[in-house]
């Protein structure tokens, strides 16, 4: 029987992803860097000391990785507060699953980035829990923000759904021991082998029930039986 459930952020309850893609895109570019075709599915699921190294190392950013991160949620932040680009049907789901489990995020996104989004959409007072990859020592797809978010709840990994998009996102969740409600992300999806690691795949948030997240149906039964 679920527990708790936990909300990855980008791609699930707010369609940034591409707006990730394109500040850091932009940002290497202006300053003489070295963009590349597989740099944004390299650096998906990865904390911001990890993806600032990667701009700094591999794509030929000059400025130290500190800088590199504060410029990048700088120019999000601004975006974020012009127009907050939340999923159709993300906030219901948050509140239909808020009733009935606590519930956390667990977020490749800077600290700053997840409040401001939880503050702006007005969802924040549904999670218990917020943890940001920047948080533990490896971002995803290691278990390690998971993990954090859990024991922040107080949950057991077994007992707890996680709601992710993207293929290091998917594979983080199951490493962690977690059921795994699959949404994909359309512009960036996560591929056959994460969708083969999930426990279920939905065609959109707006069909993220309580079923699709306790598969006992809530009923107290054991993980694995049947729905009746």
């Amino acid at each position: 029987m679920i527990e708790a459930v936990i909300f990855d952020l980008d791609g699930v309850i707010v369609d940034s992803e591409h707006v990730w893609d394109a500040v850091r895109e932009g940002l290497v570019r202006e300053r003489g860097g070295c963009w590349h075709a597989h740099a944004q599915r390299d650096m998906m699921g990865m904390s911001s000391l990890e993806w600032s190294h990667y701009m700094h190392d591999r794509l030929g950013l000059r400025e130290s990785p500190e800088e590199i991160s504060a410029e990048v949620v700088s120019r999000l932040e601004t975006i974020y507060r012009q127009e907050i680009p939340l999923i159709d049907g993300a906030p219901e789901a948050v509140i239909r699953l808020a009733e009935q489990w606590p519930l956390a995020i667990a977020s490749s996104s800077n600290r700053p980035l997840i409040d401001l989004v939880l503050k702006l959409s007005g969802l924040g007072h549904y999670f218990q829990a917020t943890v940001s990859s920047e948080e533990v020592p490896r971002g995803k797809p290691a278990p390690d923000v998971y993990l954090e978010a859990a024991r922040r709840l107080g949950a057991d990994p077994v007992r707890t759904t996680a709601i992710e998009d993207s293929y290091n996102g998917i594979l983080s969740a199951k490493t962690a021991s977690m059921r795994v409600v699959s949404v994909p992300n359309s512009r960036y999806p996560p591929g056959e082998e994460a969708l083969a690691a999930a426990d279920i795949v939905l065609g959109s948030i707006a069909e993220l029930t309580p079923a699709a997240v306790d598969e006992s149906g809530s009923l107290g039964t054991d993980m694995d039986s049947p729905l009746p």
